[in-house]
């Protein structure tokens, strides 16, 4: 049964367990550094041993993806055209625009947006295949323009070919683990180079990512997933229903409900134990509700928004959107009851690829501007350059730089 505490109670509950990546990474640093060496040969041995891929299957033929399409059923097929168009339809809106600007005579200013050349999308595959996951990826990166998405998956289903064959995806390989991290990174015989690596994974692709951020771009090191519900008045069914949702993604996960109401708490603790009695997956969603979920009595709103902000959640539901203005730090929010956290996942258009362990704090989720290139632009008239020589120069010789200076005294005097 999950806790009810004050919020003076809740420490333990809001620092979240860390995630030790020391001992994965330990495991992965010579798996990396082998693909790093050998390039196909170890990308070859390691998918074999840990996925039981043979060299002669890690790239999926266009066959295999055409046919996997044909087998999905027509009531995923719109599932997937309409998760696909809303998508889209957001990533556009989050490209910034190219832009020249006159800001003084002859100083023009502006920007220019370049997509990446490759990225890679990580699909998971393995309790839950997650054929969404493509989509709020690869869509993305689609959005973005950039020539070649390279789609990395260890036991793909149906549904997640027939999905990258739906898209026009035809770079797709049985890899999993630190190994297809390597490949992705480096590039082999057999998988192209990227230059960003996106998409959640276990706890060794997490270690791959984070030893190789740096030399290969990454989106972040995700964590365990959560939801935080920010409600006084809300529906104990949907409220329940919703950290469920969350809780049966892992054993790990976190669900929190913070609220200045006792009946609501009470209320919400009584369905939670009702739903999870007829729920396929509680032996996972009640670990995740009775180890590491609360639900937390406030005062005031306050104390609740201050502990929202605090904990920075990967997932907050805000019933009440009169208090958007008072949020900071989230990776996506659902406003108002209508809006659940399995809306975000699947079809309302933002990406579900989220920061989590409070990485919040930093940024929000995944978006079409991560897949471009900003790309300043500086054009200078002549005059232009001579109303800044003084101002240049003066700088360039405080720090001892003489060439800086006589670069721009040859071209103004």
């Amino acid at each position: 049964m999950i806790r009810i505490i004050s919020h003076t109670e809740a420490g333990p509950v809001l620092e979240r367990r860390t995630v030790r990546l020391e001992k994965a990474e330990a495991t992965v640093r010579p798996i990396l550094e082998a693909v790093r060496a050998e390039g196909d040969p170890a990308l070859f041995r390691f998918s074999q041993q840990f996925d039981g891929v043979t060299p002669e299957s890690l790239r999926v033929t266009a066959d295999e993806l055409r046919t996997a399409a044909e087998r999905l059923s027509p009531d995923l097929l719109r599932a997937i055209e309409t998760a696909s168009k809303n998508i889209r339809e957001f990533a556009k809106t989050q490209l910034p625009q190219e832009r020249l600007d006159e800001f003084s005579p002859g100083r023009k200013l502006g920007q220019i947006v370049r997509p990446l050349d490759a990225v890679g999308c990580y699909i998971p595959s393995g309790r839950y295949p997650l054929p969404s996951t493509l989509l709020m990826t690869a869509v993305l990166a689609q959005t973005a323009g950039v020539p070649r998405i390279i789609i990395a998956s260890p036991k793909p289903t149906d549904e997640i070919l027939g999905a990258a064959h739906l898209l026009g995806i035809s770079d797709v390989f049985r890899m999993g683990g630190a190994q297809a991290i390597a490949a992705m990174a480096f590039g082999t015989a057999t998988v192209p180079r990227v230059d960003r690596i996106v998409g959640p994974g276990n706890i060794y692709v997490a270690a791959a990512k984070k030893l190789l951020a740096g030399e290969v771009g990454i989106d972040f090191v995700a964590g365990p997933t959560e939801i935080l519900i920010l409600s006084d008045t809300g529906n104990a069914r949907s409220i329940a229903a919703d950290m469920l949702a969350q809780a049966e993604h892992d054993t790990d996960a976190t669900a929190l409900l913070v609220t200045r109401s006792e009946p609501l708490a009470m209320a919400v603790r009584a369905q939670l134990e009702e739903q999870l009695s007829g729920l396929a997956t509680a032996d996972v969603a009640r670990v995740s509700i009775e180890r590491n979920s609360a639900i937390i009595l406030v005062p005031d709103v306050e104390t609740g928004l201050r502990l929202t902000n605090d904990f920075a959640p990967e997932h907050l539901s805000l019933h009440d959107p009169s208090l958007l203005s008072k949020i900071r730090n989230a990776g996506t929010v659902f406003l108002g009851e209508n809006s659940p956290e399995s809306a975000g996942d699947y079809a309302a258009g933002p990406s579900h690829v989220l920061p989590t362990s409070g990485a919040a704090r930093l940024r929000g989720g995944l978006s079409a501007v991560d897949f471009v290139k900003v790309i300043a632009v500086q054009q200078l008239s002549p005059d232009a350059l001579k109303e800044l020589a003084p101002a240049i120069t003066t700088l360039a010789r405080a720090e001892g730089l003489e060439a800086h200076a006589r670069a721009v005294e040859v071209r103004s005097v």
